[in-house]
């Protein structure tokens, strides 16, 4: 990673969370609610699944590692519209894609696609851009997005894989933080009708619940429809996760404070989210 990339002077957010936890959904609707605001919002996805945007442009779009490979990896060749789609609301959209299965790194891919958009001057008159990670931080490529970010976000849900999983990204995130601007912000809880052992977890180890997104089939139906919940049908329970959603970016354009958490050793977690 180049340590002379620096975004500029967007508000830069990272979301992590377990695999299928719903950081895509949280993601692209947290983008949407920032352009809601009026601010200019770019989403970068790092995952070779590729789909943090579908939702946003109804359809999988190009990745920059695609983009990069039809030009022999010349990166001058590339226009924008090669790696950028805009999606719903105006929001910006870019796929980093992944490497080769087995081969190569996903620090790399994360890194090309900021020079990208660097050398095309993208992050200049952007005001926020979000990394949406892939899954648990396994590795240091997918925590590449750390270096770059403001604010790390992390994904749950109230059960003990989703908590597991959480508490190594709290581990992760506090050790890029000593090289890095990076530092947590907090717990979006998802799919979840309660949060008490997510609130436990918190209390313990010192994290904050900034928001509670509940396990509703409107979020399940918009996903089915591609689509982002401010595009579907009005409802009392839309209403609901809507007005969630735009407290939440409200809350992080006006700027939280850093979490100061102390992650929990592995066998310490496992005893400590055991049932009689």
């Amino acid at each position: 990673m180049d340590p002379t990339l620096k975004i500029g002077n967007a508000k830069v957010f990272a979301v992590y969370g377990k695999g299928g936890i719903g950081k895509s959904t949280t993601s692209s609707n947290l983008s949407v609610a920032f352009s809601k605001l009026g601010k200019r919002v770019l989403q970068i996805g790092c995952d070779p699944k590729h789909d943090s945007t579908f939702t946003l442009t109804k359809r999988l779009v190009p990745t920059v590692i695609d983009a990069l490979e039809g030009v022999g990896f010349h990166s001058e060749e590339l226009r924008v519209e090669d790696f950028v789609c805009e999606g719903y609301n105006g929001v910006m959209c870019v796929e980093a894609g992944g490497p080769p299965a087995g081969t190569g790194c996903g620090g790399y891919v994360v890194g090309q696609t900021v020079k990208l958009l660097k050398e095309h001057h993208l992050l200049e008159d952007t005001d926020v851009v979000i990394f949406d990670v892939l899954g648990d931080v396994v590795c240091g490529g997918f925590a590449a997005p750390l270096q770059h970010a403001d604010r790390a976000l992390i994904v749950t849900a109230n059960d003990f894989d989703s908590i597991f999983a959480m508490n190594r990204i709290v581990a992760a995130i506090k050790s890029k933080s000593k090289n890095y601007n990076v530092r947590l912000g907090g717990v979006i809880a998802n799919r979840s009708a309660k949060t008490d052992e997510i609130d436990r977890f918190n209390a313990a180890t010192g994290l904050q619940r900034v928001a509670h997104f509940q396990d509703l089939d409107v979020v399940r139906r918009s996903r089915l429809k591609k689509s982002t919940l401010f595009e579907m049908d009005d409802s009392p329970e839309l209403q609901m996760v809507l007005a969630e959603y735009m407290q939440l970016a409200e809350k992080l354009w006006q700027g939280i404070d850093e979490v100061d958490a102390s992650p929990m050793k592995d066998r310490d977690l496992f005893e400590f989210l055991g049932f009689d």
